[in-house]
């Protein structure tokens, strides 16, 4: 049993060990404990073996680590794809963008049940039947709360994004029961949200500050209070706080101060390493989810599906021109506001973290340099290798990739894993909050601490009112991009109808093969234009899912 207490979010030491453990697991799963981890509702929800027994109640807990979705569910960063930061070949991104997502007809966008196994519901089913067991369960009381806490924050977490997603949901607490209603009508927005806050509050109050090596990677008191932070900016965000008013704006300062107190976490002198599995717990991540391609095959797909094409890699998601625009210059500048930026030159003197975030033409990339020009450019559309996999926009995504594989593959990838919060974010909330509290000056003072990571260095933001807000929404776009921010902030700052209907760009390199001189064009990609109306600020409930319970109340638009 030992063996498989922390299968999920112990530190790995040995690739061999992690092999065996596998192979262990699962067969003690199928063997033992399938029945009891993957029930359906009956009239019992509890196997008695599982809840008299502390390391199956943790393999229980466990399992519900692993459903939560993350940012590298469905091959990589799916949201970028239907942002302004990413063009997404594939995967049906084009008729989201395009306003065209039905209820019946959802594509990527499909939160509430998931095909991969990784849904918020099945977290949510999950936790209800911890709770519903654990009081009753034997186990020492120092252990039943470290896991009261755990799944108090998964299941408040779950809630949390389905109702970023959608607004007000079902607010479901206990398991459902054979004799049970299953046909609910959705709770508010606020209902759902304080339930959110409640359980965050509960999870911070049981949890520990840190854990041993073995249990790395568990979710702590200062994730409980991270994810608090975030949910309280969202609360007090234009979008859900129309008023503006100040109590909220307070609450989410409170929060994210809550954090910052905690004199645990600090900003990682190295930006995009911080990203990688060998620095999975540095000082900044707050929670992450580590991966093992031979366990997450269908997620840890990183390499293969971001590498270059001429690289062996898929290229499915290639950044925008848009978004390489925003990247200001070293001097703190935004390229077209800089009268020394070369449009023939563009990729010199720039912040430091688009060089450890876009793989552009030109650069140094395992061994030579990336190629996207034409004609003949070995990662352009008329490379040698795949050339059906180079990218429509011109550039690769370098963010999160270890680039110490080489001819990427299902079964040679590496493992970065999925921060779903740092110590960044946090400075940023902060910033924030004090903004819309009138604290300039603090705000100021937490964007440039983001600015000034070692590696990064950029010239402090000075700006004041409205040009210090722009600055600030600037700064999570750049520090945050393809972390699953975007999607969000601009639909809750409400700045999505400008954002996200400005036509998608990319760039065209042609290079002169006698001289070798490059001309830079930048093109519309006119086919792919965004269209984004006030329905888009939500999904809409899938339509399979209203047939089975009328009292589903569709959003608005839909």
């Amino acid at each position: 049993m030992k063996l498989i207490y922390i299968l999920l979010n112990r530190k790995i030491k040995s690739a061999v060990f992690y092999s065996l453990l596998l192979i262990f697991s699962l067969a003690l799963l199928s063997s033992c404990i399938k029945n009891a981890l993957d029930k359906v509702p009956t009239d019992s929800y509890s196997d008695g073996a599982v809840w008299k027994d502390a390391n199956l109640i943790e393999l229980f807990v466990n399992n519900t680590y692993r459903v939560v979705t993350t940012g590298f569910s469905d091959r990589a960063v799916k949201l970028s794809g239907v942002t302004d930061e990413c063009y997404r070949r594939g995967g049906g991104n084009n008729f989201i963008n395009s306003g065209n997502l039905t209820p019946s007809q959802v594509g990527l966008l499909e939160f509430w049940t998931d095909g991969r196994g990784c849904s918020y519901w099945t977290a949510i089913t999950k936790c209800n039947i911890f709770f519903s067991n654990i009081e009753k369960s034997p186990v020492e009381i120092s252990l039943k709360n470290r896991m009261t806490g755990e799944m108090k924050f998964l299941r408040a977490y779950a809630y949390f994004r389905l109702v970023a997603y959608y607004g007000g949901v079902p607010l479901l607490k206990t398991p459902f029961e054979l004799t049970g209603d299953f046909n609910l009508p959705r709770n508010t927005y606020d209902e759902c949200m304080n339930f959110v806050i409640t359980e965050l509050d509960d999870a911070a109050n049981l949890l520990p500050l840190t854990y041993s090596n073995d249990n790395l990677g568990r979710i702590t008191k200062g994730a409980a209070l991270a994810a608090k932070s975030r949910a309280l900016l969202y609360m007090a965000s234009p979008l859900n706080n129309p008023t503006n008013s100040a109590i909220k704006w307070q609450a989410a300062a409170d929060a994210a101060k809550a954090v910052i107190d905690l004199n645990i976490y600090s900003l990682y002198p190295n930006y995009k390493d911080q990203f990688l599995r060998v620095n999975s717990y540095n000082s900044e991540s707050i929670l992450s989810r580590p991966y093992n391609y031979s366990v997450s095959p269908e997620d840890a797909t990183l390499e293969l599906v971001e590498y270059p094409n001429g690289y062996s890699g898929f290229g499915q998601l290639g950044p925008l021109q848009n978004l390489v625009d925003d990247f200001e210059m070293a001097n703190g500048i935004i390229p077209k506001n800089d009268p020394a930026y070369n449009p023939q030159n563009p990729y010199v003197n720039r912040d430091p973290r688009f060089y450890a975030t876009i793989l552009f033409d030109g650069a140094p990339f395992k061994g030579r340099e990336v190629e996207t020009f034409l004609p003949g450019g070995k990662d352009s559309k008329e490379g040698s290798i795949e050339a059906f996999n180079a990218s429509e926009t011109g550039y690769y995504i370098r963010k999160f990739i270890d680039e110490s594989i080489t001819n990427p593959s299902e079964v040679n990838q590496g493992n970065s894993p999925w921060i779903f919060f740092r110590y960044a974010e946090t400075l940023l909330n902060y910033a924030e909050a004090k903004f819309f509290l009138g604290d300039e000056t603090t705000c100021r003072q937490y964007i440039n601490m983001v600015r000034s990571r070692p590696d990064v260095n950029m010239p402090p933001v000075t700006e004041s009112g409205a040009a210090l807000l722009t600055r600030l929404q600037h700064e999570r776009r750049i520090e945050l991009v393809f972390e699953e921010h975007r999607w969000f902030d601009v639909r809750r700052w409400k700045t999505a109808p400008v954002e996200l209907n400005k036509l998608p760009q990319r760039i065209n390199i042609v290079k002169n093969l006698t001289t070798g001189v490059k001309t830079y064009t930048i093109n519309t990609m006119a086919q792919y234009k965004f269209v984004f109306t006030d329905k888009n600020y939500l999904l809409p409930i899938p339509q399979s899912e209203r047939d089975k319970n009328s009292l589903l109340e569709q959003n608005p638009g839909y």
